[in-house]
């Protein structure tokens, strides 16, 4: 049985990133997905499928549960639920210790990097993203 390889991606507030109700802006979750989502590939993915791919977002889907602060110590853990052709099907939550601030779901594109025209992922670079379970 396969099982994504959770990727855990510390996040840093920035007073930029505090609107003007104290808490962090909504749009700043999105920035964090992004750059979670892309550290993720680069932890997991071998060089040469890094170099010869990129990725664009194509939709997010964000549940907000609490508001996050500018001094709160926030993690956000990635998990690659599916890919389908040249698609990639995310599960992001983000959280302060073990209260979750938002889950999000997103789809993203991979391009050919030369080209930029959608580009499917070879089998093996794919199978970099899950883990193999004998044991179930």
């Amino acid at each position: 049985m396969n099982h994504a390889i959770p990727h855990r991606f510390p996040i840093g507030i920035d007073p930029t990133d505090i609107d003007f109700m104290g808490h962090v802006n909504n749009a700043s979750y999105l920035k964090w997905v992004q750059e979670a989502v892309l550290d993720h590939w680069r932890a997991l993915a071998p060089a040469e499928a890094i170099a010869q791919h990129l990725w664009v977002a194509i939709k997010h889907e964000i549940t907000y549960r609490k508001p996050a602060f500018l001094e709160d110590d926030v993690i956000a853990t990635v998990l690659l639920e599916k890919v389908q052709g040249a698609r990639a099907f995310y599960e992001t939550v983000i959280r302060r210790g073990e209260e979750v601030l938002a889950e999000v779901k997103s789809s993203w594109c991979c391009l050919d990097a030369d080209t930029l025209r959608p580009a499917r992922l070879a089998r093996d670079v794919i199978q970099q993203f899950f883990s193999s379970s004998e044991s179930e």
